[in-house]
C-alpha cells in the first residue's frame, strides 16, 4: 500500500490538515477531484491518482465523503472561522410579550463574516439538504456581493417563504445538518439566519404576472386551503398566469402561520406578507368555506383542476378516561384562542376566572409560580412548547408532560431552552393515565412515571408512580391526522416518505449519506431523511384522482412549513405542465413524452425509438430511458406515458409482458388521467400481453390511448405507421402531419 504523504497522522499534534491517498486504491475517477471546494486535488496524469495540494486544504472532508474507493484520509483541524453568535431575547416580564424572542444578524459586518465561511462547494449538500432546494451557495454568494436583488431572485426560484422559513425551519436537521462543514464534524454556516438577513433588509418581491401571457394562460385552477402549500401553490399558479381561487374554512389565510406560530416565533407581519401579495396580484381568496369530498366534484366542473392543500387538523386524542371533559381541548384551537388574544390585547376569561379561584382558595401560595391558572399541556414537541409559552403570556402556569425519555424528545433544544427561561416546566418520562373532574370539568391530572431504553421501543409505564395534579385547562398537542373523508378515491394518500434501498447514485456521490448523523444535526440522518422528503416531493406531482393533485400535510400528514411549501410548488408545477381541462374545455396535446422500453436494444428498443423519433417531429419534449431508469422523478413529467416490453413464456402456455415489466407495472405511481400508450414485440403470438399492461396501468388511473404488437417482418414499417398514427391522433394539424418540425428527444440513459 502506498501512503502519499509521510507525515505525523495523531490530530493533536496537526496545526493544518493532512491529505493521506491510498494510490494502491485510487482509480482516478475524479470524483474527489470535481467535488473539491478549494482546488486542493488534481490528478497525476503519469500515475492516474489523486495528488493533495496540502496548502490549500482546509478540512472539509469532502473528498473523504464522496470516494467510492474510501482512497482518501484527512487528519487535522477545521480551518474556518467561528459561526456567529445569534441570541435569544428572553422578556423581562413574560406576561403579554409578544416580542420576537429569536433575534437574527444584526448588520452587514457580521453577515459578510458568516457568509464568508461558506465553501461554495461544487456539489452542494445544503442543497439537497433543504426540501426546496434551495440554491443555497448561489444566494450566499449574491449578499456577499451586497446584492440583494439577485439573492432574492436567486431564492424566488425555489421558496416563497423565505422570511418565513428562516424564522420556523428547523436547520438543524435540514440545510444546515447537509453544510459541509457539519458533516465534517464542525459547525455548519448559519444558513437561517443570513436567508432572514436578506429579508430583512431587502422586502420580499411580490409574485412577478407574465406580460404577455405565461403557461398558465387559460387554466382556471381551485387550491383547498389556503395553509403554506396552498401560498406556494396559488403563488406558482398566478407566476404562470393561471386564475387562481383558493377556498379556505377559517375566517383568515394562512393556517398554521397565521394561528399556529405566535408572534414571538413569527410576526404577524411577516405570516400575513404572503397572502397581502397574492391578493394584490389577483388570486381570488374565499374565506370561512370549508370544502366538503362531494364538493370536490362540484369545484372539477368549475375548474380545470383542484389541488387539495387543506392541512392535517385532526388532533390526535389519547385513550385516557375523562379526556372528554370540559376544559380538554386541542393544540390548534388553544392557540388560536391565544392568538387572538395576544394580537388584541385581551384576556382568555377561561383561564382569567381559573386564576382568580385559586387566588381566592389560595391553592397558588408561595412558590407556586403565581397566581394564575395552571394549564397542562400534553406533549413536549414544538407545538407544546407555543402552547405552554403561549399560557405564560396569557398569565397562566403551563406544564409540559411528555412520555418519552428526554433524550429521544423530538423537541427542537432551542425551543425547549427559550420554553424553560420563561417558566414552563417541562416533565419528560411522565404520562397521564386519567383525568378526573367536578360537575363535567377537569380539575385534576393523574400523571404516572414512565421508563423509555431506546429511541424506537415504546415507553412503559412504571406502576406506582402516579400522582395526582390540580389542574384547570388540559391542552392535547399530541399531533395531529388526516381527515381520511377527504381521502376517499384518492390513490397512495396519506403517502408514505420513504428511501429507496439503492439511493440515487447522484446523492450518494454528494457525499450527504457519508456522515449518517452529525452531532450538528442532533445526530438525526440527514442525507435519509433529505431522501424521504424527496420521495414526497416528487409525489406532490403525480395526480390523486382525474385533475386532482394534493400537496402538504393533506398528502403526507403532519410535516413542516417548508415541505408543505415544497410539495405545492411542486404540485403546481405538475398542474402547469400537465395543463388540465375540464369537460368541454380544449385538451393540449401532450407537450412531454416518457418512453419507456424493457430492452437495451433489439426490437422492443428499435419500435421504442421510432415513435420517439415520429413524436418528437410534433415539437414534443420526448425522453427515452430504460426500465431501470424510469424513476418517479422520470414519470411525474409524463403527459403521455409510452410502455413497450417483449413477450415472455411459451406460446402454448403463458405469455405476457417480461417480468421485469411486471414487476415495474406493478409498483407504478397514481398516473390519473395521464394518457398512456402500450406495445410489445413478439415472436409468435403476443396473446394477452397488451391486455395486461393496458388493465395495469388502468388500474392506477391512466387512460391508455392506443396499443400495438409488432412481430416479426417489416417491424421498422410497421412501427414507423404505428407512430404516424399515434401523432395524427394526439397531435392533429398541419404541422404534426408534415413532420416538418426537427425532433426535441432527450435520451435518459444512465
Amino acid at each position: 500500500m502506498t501512503l502519499t504523504p509521510t507525515r505525523p497522522t495523531r490530530e493533536h499534534d496537526l496545526a493544518s490538515p493532512l491529505v493521506t491517498v491510498l494510490t494502491d486504491r485510487c482509480a482516478g475517477c475524479q470524483e474527489c477531484i470535481v467535488r473539491c471546494p478549494t482546488g486542493a486535488l488534481a490528478m497525476d496524469s503519469a500515475r492516474w491518482v489523486a495528488v493533495a495540494d496540502q496548502a490549500l486544504c482546509v478540512g472539509c472532508r469532502q473528498c473523504v465523503r464522496t470516494c467510492p474507493f474510501s482512497a482518501i484520509a484527512v487528519a487535522g483541524p477545521l480551518l474556518v472561522t467561528e459561526r456567529i453568535a445569534l441570541h435569544t431575547t428572553s422578556p423581562a416580564v413574560v406576561e403579554g410579550d409578544l416580542g420576537e424572542t429569536r433575534q437574527g444578524i444584526v448588520g452587514w459586518e457580521d453577515a459578510l463574516a458568516e457568509a464568508s465561511r461558506c465553501l461554495d462547494c461544487p456539489d452542494p449538500t445544503c442543497v439537497r439538504g433543504c426540501p426546496t432546494h434551495n440554491d443555497i451557495p448561489s444566494f450566499v454568494r449574491a449578499l456577499s456581493a451586497r446584492d440583494l436583488d439577485e439573492a432574492h431572485r436567486v431564492l424566488r426560484r425555489t421558496s416563497v417563504l423565505p422570511d418565513v422559513c428562516s424564522r420556523v425551519c428547523d436547520q438543524a436537521v435540514q440545510c444546515e445538518g447537509s453544510c459541509s462543514w457539519s458533516l465534517a464534524g464542525g459547525r455548519p454556516v448559519a444558513i437561517g439566519a443570513l436567508e432572514r438577513f436578506i429579508t430583512e433588509q431587502a422586502p420580499v418581491p411580490p409574485p412577478s404576472l407574465p406580460a404577455g401571457g405565461g403557461p398558465g394562460t387559460g387554466l382556471d385552477v381551485a387550491v383547498v386551503g389556503a395553509g403554506p402549500a396552498g401560498i406556494a401553490a396559488a403563488w406558482q399558479l398566478a407566476e404562470a398566469g393561471a386564475h387562481v381561487t383558493v377556498f379556505e374554512k377559517a375566517g383568515t389565510p394562512g393556517g398554521l402561520l397565521g394561528w399556529g406560530i405566535p408572534d414571538f416565533t413569527l410576526p404577524s407581519a411577516v405570516a400575513e406578507r404572503p397572502w397581502e401579495q397574492l391578493r394584490a396580484a389577483g388570486v381570488e381568496l374565499v374565506c370561512e368555506t370549508p370544502v366538503s369530498p362531494e364538493d370536490v366534484e362540484r369545484l372539477l366542473g368549475e375548474h380545470d383542476a383542484v389541488l387539495l392543500a387543506h392541512g392535517a387538523g385532526i388532533p390526535v386524542t389519547p385513550p385516557i378516561p375523562g379526556v372528554d371533559l370540559d376544559g380538554v381541548e386541542d393544540a390548534s384551537s388553544f392557540l388560536e384562542r391565544a392568538h387572538a388574544a395576544l394580537t388584541t390585547g385581551s384576556r382568555l376569561a377561561d383561564l382569567d376566572a381559573a386564576g382568580a379561584a385559586r387566588s381566592i382558595s389560595g391553592k397558588n401560595g408561595p412558590g407556586a409560580g403565581g397566581s394564575g391558572a395552571v394549564v397542562l399541556v400534553l406533549g413536549a414537541g414544538n407545538t407544546a412548547m407555543d402552547v405552554a409559552r403561549s399560557a405564560r403570556r396569557l398569565g397562566a402556569r403551563a406544564v409540559c408532560i411528555d412520555w418519552m425519555d428526554a433524550r429521544f424528545a423530538p423537541v427542537r433544544p432551542d425551543e425547549l431552552e427559550e420554553a424553560r427561561t420563561e417558566g414552563v416546566e417541562v416533565r419528560f418520562a411522565s404520562t397521564v393515565v386519567g383525568l378526573d373532574g367536578e360537575d363535567g370539568r377537569v380539575t385534576l391530572a393523574r400523571i404516572a412515571r414512565t421508563r423509555q431504553e431506546q429511541a424506537d421501543r415504546r415507553p412503559e409505564i412504571l406502576a406506582g408512580t402516579t400522582e395526582a395534579v390540580e389542574v384547570d385547562r388540559v391542552v392535547l398537542a399530541m399531533g395531529y391526522r388526516l381527515d381520511t373523508s377527504m381521502s376517499t378515491g384518492r390513490q397512495d394518500v396519506p403517502f408514505k416518505k420513504t428511501v429507496e434501498e439503492y439511493p440515487d447514485r447522484r446523492t450518494v456521490a454528494s457525499g450527504i449519506l457519508a456522515s449518517s448523523s452529525p452531532e450538528f444535526a442532533r445526530h438525526q440522518p440527514v442525507g435519509r431523511l433529505s431522501l424521504a422528503r424527496e420521495s414526497a416531493r416528487v409525489a406532490a406531482a403525480f395526480p390523486r384522482g382525474t385533475r386532482v393533485w394534493v400537496a402538504g400535510d393533506a398528502l403526507v400528514g403532519p410535516s413542516t412549513v417548508v415541505e408543505a411549501m415544497a410539495q405545492g410548488k411542486r404540485a403546481a408545477a405538475a398542474i402547469l405542465e400537465h395543463q388540465p381541462r375540464r369537460p368541454g374545455g380544449v385538451r393540449r396535446s401532450p407537450g412531454h413524452v416518457v418512453v419507456v422500453a424493457d430492452s437495451l436494444g433489439g426490437h422492443t428498443r428499435s419500435v421504442a425509438d421510432t415513435i420517439a423519433e415520429v413524436v418528437g417531429t410534433t415539437g414534443a419534449t420526448v425522453e427515452v430511458c430504460r426500465l431501470q431508469d424510469a424513476t418517479r422523478a422520470v414519470l411525474a413529467r409524463a403527459d403521455l406515458l409510452v410502455v413497450g416490453t417483449w413477450t415472455e413464456g411459451l406460446v402454448v402456455a403463458r405469455v405476457g409482458p417480461s417480468s421485469a415489466t411486471k414487476e415495474w407495472l406493478a409498483a407504478l405511481p397514481p398516473l390519473a388521467g395521464t394518457r398512456a400508450v402500450v406495445f410489445c414485440t413478439y415472436g409468435v403470438s403476443p396473446k394477452d400481453t397488451l391486455a395486461v399492461m393496458r388493465r395495469a396501468l388502468e388500474d392506477r388511473g391512466a387512460e391508455v390511448v392506443a396499443s400495438g404488437a409488432f412481430g416479426p417482418g417489416k417491424l421498422a414499417q410497421r412501427a414507423e405507421d404505428f407512430a404516424r398514427g399515434l401523432r395524427s391522433k394526439l397531435w392533429p394539424g398541419p404541422g404534426a402531419s408534415r413532420g416538418a418540425s426537427e425532433p426535441t428527444m432527450r435520451a435518459v440513459e444512465r
